[in-house]
């Protein structure tokens, strides 16, 4: 720890001193551009990025058609999601660089942020007439379709970047993806244990490759690759909460509550784990251990109608009517436009005034 702190400190010399030496420069030859980019590239390190866009903004009173400067400042805006600003220093930076390919690519980005289709795929191809070569923008194109859930063209795209750069890992992992979601579990396996080969230790993929053995019931892969995850360093909540999953699906129940458990203990203020081991303990009819853990769920969302929803289903399933009707309508009063509780809540209600009306019958008799 102490040697990381000594590392971060004399970091931070460096870069006073660089910055010194810069500002000093600048003085001397104030319409020296490579000095300007070098006092941003150092704002940057140091992650004082209002210093970096004054600095741009100083270096584009002086020459407004730097084009690295423009780009960089698109950039910064793009990343700090004012898509606009972003905009308009791309737009300058196309007038000025016409034929530069990442002025396109950013301008798609942007626009697919934006979920502007029509612009992001237009500048996309622009990118692509300057440079057809590069497999990133084959991966972007691919996102695009992806998200608007055209999976065939978006295969397509990935596969056209993997004919570019056999080895790219965004390529192979959200190729894996969409075999995945088109329930095609050999070639989504094919792509997410490439990438395992290339990078062993990506625990993301990795938890992707057990889940996709445990589908095709493969249980020994499964758990090997859920246990490979577990042994490497990093956030296990997310591995333990698809284990257990996996246990349950293999009907190792006691084992899938033991991981559930280890997921809250890795990560107490996450609510999916409760209600988890809530749904478990319900289908095992253990309804007072099954509210128990709602209401932890609870705790952590308490305005979350689905988790007041569980509730009261569970409150019925244990014939406590009134604490049922009690929950459904607090789901109701949270999510008033949700139809469905308040179908199941009117049905409900009616079932319970029915009941009483004909127990008032039976005793009036």
């Amino acid at each position: 720890m102490s040697e990381q702190i000594d590392k971060n400190e004399q970091l931070q010399k460096d870069i006073q001193h660089d910055l010194n030496t810069t500002i000093m420069a600048m003085a001397q030859d104030p319409g020296n551009a490579q000095n300007y980019h070098t006092l941003a590239k150092l704002y940057a390190m140091d992650n004082k990025f209002d210093k970096v866009i004054s600095v741009y903004e100083s270096l584009l009173n002086i020459h407004p058609d730097d084009g690295q400067a423009l780009l960089n400042l698109g950039s910064i805006y793009y990343f700090d999601k004012e898509y606009k600003k972003a905009l308009k220093y791309y737009n300058k930076a196309m007038e000025v660089e016409p034929e530069n390919y990442l002025v396109y690519y950013n301008l798609g980005n942007t626009y697919a942020e934006m979920k502007n289709f029509a612009k992001a795929l237009h500048y996309y191809n622009r990118a692509i007439d300057f440079y057809s070569l590069n497999p990133e923008i084959y991966n972007a194109i691919a996102l695009l379709y992806h998200d608007y859930e055209d999976y065939i063209e978006s295969k397509a795209y990935y596969e056209k970047a993997l004919s570019l750069d056999p080895d790219n890992l965004t390529s192979h992992v959200d190729l894996g993806n969409i075999y995945f979601k088109l329930f095609d579990y050999q070639n989504a396996l094919k792509h997410y244990l490439r990438v395992y080969e290339l990078n062993p230790e990506n625990k993301t993929v990795i938890i992707c490759i057990a889940n996709t053995y445990s589908l095709i019931k493969d249980k020994e892969n499964a758990y090997k690759f859920f246990d490979i995850s577990l042994s490497l360093p990093g956030d296990n909540y997310k591995t333990y909460i698809c284990y257990a999953i996996s246990k349950s699906d293999f009907k190792d129940n006691e084992g899938a509550l033991e991981l559930y458990k280890k997921a809250i203990e890795e990560n107490p203020n996450q609510m999916n784990a409760y209600i988890l081991v809530g749904n478990m303990y319900s289908n095992f009819k253990d309804y007072d251990s099954a509210l128990e853990y709602y209401n932890k769920a609870l705790s952590l969302s308490p305005e979350d109608a689905s988790i007041h929803v569980l509730i009261a289903n569970t409150y019925y399933m244990n014939n406590e009517i009134e604490k049922s009707l009690q929950s459904y309508r607090y789901a109701v009063n949270l999510v008033p436009e949700n139809d469905e509780y308040k179908l199941v809540y009117i049905q409900l209600l009616e079932d319970y005034i029915a009941e009483l009306r004909s127990g008032e019958e039976l005793e009036n008799a």
